[in-house]
């Protein structure tokens, strides 16, 4: 299977009156992340589906992706703390092209442990907001290859 990681796009910035989880996509975070959709069709790369974080951020870059993708985007608190087991068997559920859409630094940490069947090393893997790392093989601990880690720049370059 091919597994899409994709961090939010651009967010209104972190502040103590402003609870994370409702955190919005600024006016510059969406435009950017169309063209980053525009970049990944240009690139062939669709999702058969979506898995997301609920927090207003990662759902609303989920929701952004639906040019490449036909169903509605699974939202799952699985995506809202660090990697485990449960995660695993949603991603696993169908064997099709998924894209998972969430937060550092626990996507990083997703990554390695498909890849390098360690959480640990997470801070060797940096995704930027809108960013993607492809990833083929088995969703389990170290079962899957890294096939790239696109910057945003880079995929909007492809547009």
């Amino acid at each position: 299977m091919n597994l899409f990681v994709i961090r939010h796009a651009i967010a209104e910035d972190a502040s103590p009156d402003l609870d994370d989880a409702h955190r919005e996509l600024t006016d510059d975070g969406i435009r950017k992340l169309r063209q980053v959709v525009k970049g990944l069709r240009k690139l062939d790369i669709s999702f058969d589906r979506v898995i997301t974080s609920p927090w207003a951020r990662a759902l609303h870059t989920a929701r952004l992706l639906a040019p490449i993708t036909d169903e509605l985007p699974i939202a799952t608190d699985l995506l809202c703390v660090p990697p485990r087991a449960e995660l695993l068997a949603l991603i696993a559920e169908r064997n099709e092209d998924t894209a998972v859409v969430g937060h550092e630094p626990w996507l990083s940490e997703l990554v390695a442990w498909l890849a390098f069947a360690d959480t640990r090393h997470g801070e060797a893997v940096l995704i930027k907001k809108a960013g993607l790392v492809w990833l083929e093989g088995s969703s389990v601990p170290g079962g899957m290859m890294v096939r790239a880690l696109l910057p945003p720049r880079l995929i909007r370059a492809a547009r």
